[in-house]
């Protein structure tokens, strides 16, 4: 992993939703990048000149218009959109570095929409991203040049964490980590109304669900040494309430939650072929 960028290159976004919104927010904020450097583009929504508007970058109504100034594309657009992107992109992004956070769209792909691209990297990110606690994983088409591997992992470190991997890796962290939020998310509301359903208070025992997951997240990374296991045991006495209730956990628990990522990881498989 590179360190030292003071700034990434001028850099368009392709789409400007909440993913570009928290990569565009991260990168001012860490300093990563300047406004004037960054500007982005959209389809028919709000979104582009909503974004310029917040964060003061540049909007430009044509895609067109932005490229010849930009050294890094962001594509963030819906996956569908790529269809309606205009022919003169291909050669508009000669010798550009192409980053992608489009799910279930293969480098392969990539690669036939922008032939001349110097490399194009597809990245998963995830919805924490929005706070700067999100984790990416990415994967090149080639091997990256040291400064575009700087400017990739400069510009995920301003959502969270970055992991390389190679992208026969992805579906799995699409299962994992990019939906992984909204595993996280049900769980707490499931387990709020667990609690409700023992005779707590609807209110109380929302904020007791959500406190008690947030709290104990933020004790997982504080304690980021030890292994999930040791916190378990920290919390379960022998013959105690805890340990209880695991046993009640352990007979589905586990297998359910393989079949959940790996029904997961086999949409995403299913999603690139289409």
């Amino acid at each position: 992993m590179t360190t030292g960028t003071k700034s990434i290159s001028p850099t368009l976004f392709v789409g400007a939703g909440r993913m570009a919104s928290a990569i565009v927010e991260g990168l001012l904020s860490s300093g990563s990048a300047r406004k004037q450097d960054l500007s982005c583009t959209c389809g028919k929504d709000p979104t582009g000149p909503a974004l310029a508007e917040k964060t003061g970058i540049r909007f430009v109504p044509d895609l067109t218009e932005g490229l010849p100034d930009a050294d890094l594309i962001l594509l963030a657009c819906k996956p569908q959109q790529l269809a309606d992107l205009p022919p003169t992109l291909a050669s508009g992004t000669r010798g550009k570095l192409i980053l992608s956070i489009l799910a279930g769209i293969p480098l392969a792909r990539l690669k036939e929409i922008f032939p001349e691209a110097r490399n194009i990297v597809r990245v998963m990110p995830n919805t924490p991203a929005q706070i700067g606690k999100g984790v990416s994983a990415y994967a090149s088409l080639k091997a990256l040049e040291a400064s575009d591997l700087e400017q990739v992992e400069t510009l995920l470190r301003s959502m969270g964490k970055a992991v390389a991997l190679d992208e026969a890796h992805m579906d799995a962290v699409t299962a994992l980590s990019g939906s992984g939020p909204a595993y996280l998310f049900e769980f707490t509301r499931l387990l709020g109304e667990a609690g409700r359903n023992l005779g707590l208070p609807e209110e109380v025992a929302a904020l007791l669900a959500r406190q008690t997951v947030t709290g104990a997240a933020a004790l997982l990374e504080k304690r980021s040494d030890a292994h999930p296991e040791d916190l378990v045991r920290e919390v379960t006495s022998p013959g105690g309430t805890t340990e209880a209730a695991l046993k009640a956990l352990q007979p589905d628990f586990e297998p359910l939650l393989k079949n959940a990522l790996t029904a997961a990881r086999d949409r995403s498989r299913e999603l690139s072929r289409i």
